[in-house]
């Protein structure tokens, strides 16, 4: 039954953004959800003017956190990446375990493109998750939050970002004032 989906996704509006708690202290930061949809609005804009399949990435990003429905959702560092790949694609599983086979399949098709990165559409996704995150921590400082504190946000997604279109969005996002 997809209602079951649906409470999972419905889940993320709950789940807070655990790196903005632990090195920030904010009380109410963004959630997965939140996090998701400007990736969505950030992807469209990406994958419909570098042409990329916008559907394959909409989706992508769509289910990339997911599994944090179940999990909750980890800082880098917090647990080993290998537990938490097994942590993460065991809660994947049975989130998608319900919908339709052909549904399935595709969406296990996808979140394994994205885990492997095998795609340019996956190599993109990852990008836009970590420029997303500089664009969340530029809107943290603009609202008065250590720029020493956020500079390790900025300095993860400047290692990650390759893509000389998001490289530009990046520098424009930072140097902004």
């Amino acid at each position: 039954m997809v209602k079951e989906f649906f409470n999972a996704a419905a889940n993320l509006k709950k789940i807070q953004r655990q790196g903005w708690i632990d090195k920030l202290s904010i009380e109410n930061p963004e959630s997965v959800a939140d996090h998701s949809y400007s990736m969505a609005m950030m992807g469209m804009i990406i994958s419909d003017t570098e042409n990329y399949n916008s559907e394959k990435i909409l989706k992508m990003i769509l289910l990339h956190d997911l599994a944090e429905s179940e999990i909750g959702d980890f800082i880098p560092g917090e647990i080993p990446i290998e537990e938490k790949n097994k942590l993460e694609n065991n809660a994947f599983s049975k989130i998608i375990k319900t919908l339709p086979d052909n549904v399935k399949t595709e969406y296990e098709t996808l979140w394994n493109d994205y885990q492997k990165k095998e795609s340019s559409e996956a190599k993109i996704v990852h990008q836009l998750d970590r420029l997303e995150m500089a664009f969340q921590a530029k809107i943290y400082q603009n609202e008065g939050h250590s720029k020493e504190k956020l500079s390790t946000f900025f300095e993860s997604a400047k290692k990650e970002i390759i893509h000389p279109k998001l490289k530009e969005l990046f520098r424009n996002i930072i140097d902004e004032k």
